[in-house]
This record gives structure tokens, sequence and C-alpha cells, in this order.
């Protein structure tokens, strides 16, 4: 306690009087005392990954985890926890069974996994591969005909690279100090038909339209399924999303599958040196219809404040992910954090002025459609750019969705009159590291889906860690990629953002139009 009321008084030589009298130093020092010493994220986490299993929007998994997510903010004091529909997202997938192997000219297992929305094989399948070359739609005439039962390989060496870089960093001092220094930089109103015409250009191009048909040549031949790879699955990491289509009125896809560089290219070398490779693969999928709606969890700290208690400080994260690994820093990380500071708030008998209330999306992969869905019902239609009454009533947005690493500071997304805000709320949490504010902005993540409608969203400054090189979307994505220190210091300073809003006199402000 001694040690805020001293960094306060320094703060206040740098911080407006205005912004510094509203902050309560004995609520955070409780806040600061129940996330960093009596933390249950690490529980939490565990819940969402090792039990509930990889978490695709609207598969088996996201609904464990939902059902988990509603039952322990309930637990923990939250109200009207609710598994909330949002819209229609489509099909849900889960994957039942996988095996492949080298048969031939040896036997060797293989390290492979079958891309999200594919198909499977129907049973044990013995098949001989096929080199293939897709460079363009006159090449692939050649192999008309010639797909039954065969499993395709590209014909695209996939050239491993040695790095001396390390997987997990942190942010230097220099690179904070280069985020902190950034200046905005003038907005330029997006051009959505521009946006289309290079989207089509891209679905013109010679390989995209390649790979469409031979997938087609492939499901109406018979084939087995197709290999594919990239140069940085590598090192017993594989790095798969999508191979087919979520939404109800698509065909199912054939079985696509991703590999690592290792195995593949071995594969590759044998078939193109004339060696028969033969494989076996077996592989069981499933395709949820029964119900297409998308949904994300909602649940609520009720504000006390008679006038200011109707007014809502939102706090979110994506809880699906996709399903090679158990989307641990992506983003049980954001979503156990979220829970645990709902269970931080409610520990230390915090009593907000406004209501807390904590969104859990779902289908964030599949481009934030759980945030814009809620977003679009409940506070504004982006398409008709009307306001409502709780739009008016938003007092801000804090977003967790950059993996394990500990914050270091905050994105200001353009919003200058937040920065003498968030840098005194951040002075408690110097020592622990965070100090940066910045006026850029970090994109594709579920503030945006607030930001866009002009509501004042954020997304937390974190330190990268292995997010980018080992366990962004990849089969590494699991438990003990998690760092339970950086877990426990972001939900306590997440937790410090969320009440310091709700006890401001005023709303966040929101960003000038200019």
């Amino acid at each position: 306690m001694k040690n805020l009321v001293i960094k306060g008084f320094i703060l206040a030589a740098v911080i407006p009087f205005s912004v510094m009298a509203q902050l309560d130093p004995a609520t955070i020092q409780k806040i600061r005392t129940e996330g960093l010493e009596k933390s249950q994220v690490m529980d939490i986490a565990f819940n969402l990954t090792d039990k509930s299993g990889n978490r695709l929007a609207n598969s088996e998994g996201y609904a464990r985890a939902a059902n988990y997510a509603k039952d322990v903010l309930t637990k923990n004091g939250a109200v009207n926890a609710t598994i909330e529909p949002w819209g229609e997202f489509g099909k849900g997938w889960d994957l039942e069974k996988m095996y492949f192997a080298m048969t031939a000219p040896y036997y060797k297992p293989l390290l492979a996994w079958p891309k999200s929305w594919t198909a499977g094989t129907n049973g044990l399948k013995n098949a001989t591969v096929m080199v293939v070359n897709a460079k363009d739609s006159i090449t692939l005439q050649a192999y008309k005909g010639q797909l039954k039962g065969k499993i395709i390989i590209l014909d695209q060496e996939n050239i491993y690279k040695q790095s001396f870089k390390a997987d997990a960093v942190r942010y230097t001092d220099e690179e904070l100090e280069k985020m902190a220094a950034a200046t905005m930089q003038p907005s330029r109103p997006i051009d959505t038909a521009q946006q289309r015409r290079m989207r089509e250009q891209m679905s013109r191009s010679g390989g995209a339209r390649a790979m469409a048909i031979l997938k087609e040549m492939a499901k109406e031949e018979g084939a087995v399924g197709m290999l594919t790879s990239a140069p940085r699955n590598h090192d017993g990491t594989i790095f798969s999303q999508g191979g087919g289509s979520y939404k109800a009125a698509d065909a199912e896809n054939f079985l696509d599958m991703a590999m690592g560089i290792e195995d593949y290219n071995t594969i590759l070398r044998l078939a193109k040196s004339g060696t028969e490779v033969n494989m076996e693969a077996e592989v069981k999928t499933k395709f949820q219809t029964k119900d297409l709606q998308g949904y994300n969890v909602i649940a609520e700290i009720p504000g006390t404040d008679p006038t200011l208690k109707d007014e809502v400080v939102m706090i979110g994260a994506h809880l699906d992910s996709w399903q090679a690994g158990t989307g641990a820093t992506d983003n049980a990380a954001g979503s156990s954090v979220m829970m645990e500071v709902m269970r931080i708030l409610k520990a230390t008998g915090a009593q907000p002025k406004r209501t807390i209330r904590i969104g859990l999306w779902s289908a964030e992969e599949q481009g934030l459609l759980g945030s814009r869905g809620y977003v679009k019902k409940t506070f504004m239609d982006p398409t008709t750019n009307t306001p409502n009454a709780a739009h008016e009533k938003f007092a801000g947005y804090f977003n967790i969705d950059n993996g394990t690493g500990k914050v270091r500071g905050i994105y200001l997304q353009g919003n200058e009159q937040c920065g003498p805000i968030f840098k005194s709320w951040l002075a408690p949490f110097n020592d622990l590291g965070a100090k940066t504010v910045t006026i850029s902005n970090t994109g594709g993540t579920d503030h945006q889906s607030f930001d866009g409608v002009g509501l004042p969203g954020f997304q937390f400054i974190q330190d990268p860690i292995e997010y980018d090189t080992r366990t962004h979307h990849s089969n590494m994505d699991v438990y003990e990629h998690l760092s339970e220190d950086d877990l426990k210091q972001i939900a306590t300073i997440v937790a410090a953002f969320a009440y310091n809003t709700a006890q401001r006199d005023e709303k966040l402000p929101r960003k000038v139009k200019k």
C-alpha cells in the first residue's frame, strides 16, 4: 500500500490530478494480493484445455468449455450467466479418429493432422501416393481420371532452414520505447470495393484456381486425400487450420492433411524418384448439423451505483480455438484470465459502480463472428450505423488475445484521450513490467468489433513468448505452453482496469472523429 501511495505522488507530476483523484489504491492492492497470491487461473485453464479438448466453433469441445465457463462464473459470484446465441454460424466438426503411416517402401509412422471441416476416409484405406503438379489448371488436365484411390502429394518441396533465434522471446526495453514513441497516423477511408477487387483477383490467381480445381477433381474421382505442408511445419509442430467449409449449405470437402515437412519431403523425394510409396490412412470425422447457431458465454457483476449501474464495462476473450491442439495460448489464456478477473473482483469484495460484464466469444477464428454478432445485437448494427441506448451507456471494453505473455502495456487504438488515464492505471503495476502506452493498434482481435462501431475497445500489449513461432494454430498449442506467472499478472492488471473503468465519474472517452 505504501508503495502504491508513493508511486501515486510521483505520477501526479505527469498525470492530471483529475485522473489521479479517481484511483482507489486500497482496492487495487486487494486486487494485487488476490490475483498474484490466490490465483485460480491455471485450474481454469486446465478445464478449458485438457478437460474440454479443442474448442473449434460449434464442436463438442466448445460446448464442454462453454458449459464449464457458465457454471464456474456462476459459482464464483457472477450473475445472469448464459450461453447466448448471436446468430447462425454453421456446422461444427469433431475429429474422432486418425491414423497415418507409410507402409512401403518401409513402415514409418507419420506426423500429420486433418484440417478442420474435411471428411474422413470411411474406414482404413491402403493407398498409393501420387505426385501432382498443381501450378495451373492446364497442367492439371494430365491427371484427369488417375486420382481414384490415391493419396495426392503436391510437387512442392518445403525447404527447411535452420534458425538460430529463440522460439520464446519477450519485448525488449528498446522495442517498448519505440511503441510508446509511435505517433498516430492519419486514418484513411476503407475502400470496400477495392478490397473486394483484391479478393477476386487473388481467387482468380493461377495457384488458387488450380488448387480449387484439383480438390474438386480429387473429390469427384474418389481420391483418399491430399497431403499439404509448409516450411513452418517442422520439429514436431504442425500449423493446421481449415480445409473445408463450415457453412451449412456447402458440401463436405475431401480429406486434407497438414503434415510436418520432414515426413512430407521424405514421401515426396521417394515418390519422385520412381519408388512406389504406399500409405495407410484412417480418419473419422463428425459434422455437427443439429444446431447451426453460434453461441457466446455472457455473465456480469451488477453495478451498485443508482445512477451508473445501467452503464456497462466489458472484458472479453474468444473461447473458440482451432483443433490440432487444445487452444491453450489461443485463446484459453485469454478466456481463463477473464474468468479469473471476475473471480478476483468478487473475492475482493469490490463494489463496482457500473456493471462489469464478461463475454467469451465463439467463432473468432472465422472472422470475429461471435463478438461481431453480439455487438450487432446489443449495441449497433454496423450496416445501419444507428446506435441504440445500450451504445450510449457503454463505458469500455478490454480484450486479451495475444498468447500467454504478460501485459507490458496497452494499445490505445488511436484513442489519444485515454493515454493519461491508462498511464495512471498502469502505475501500480510498473514493477510487474507493465508501463507502455502506445497510440498504435493491433489487429485481428475482438476489440475491433467494438471499435468498429465507435465504442472504446482495447487490446493489451503482451510479450510474444512462443505465440508466432510455436503455438499459434498448431498442435503444440497445449497447456504446457502456458506461463503461470504471466497469466496471474495479466488477470491482476485487467481486473484493475475493469474496476477503474467501473469507478470513473465519466465513461472512457471515445475517439475523436477526424
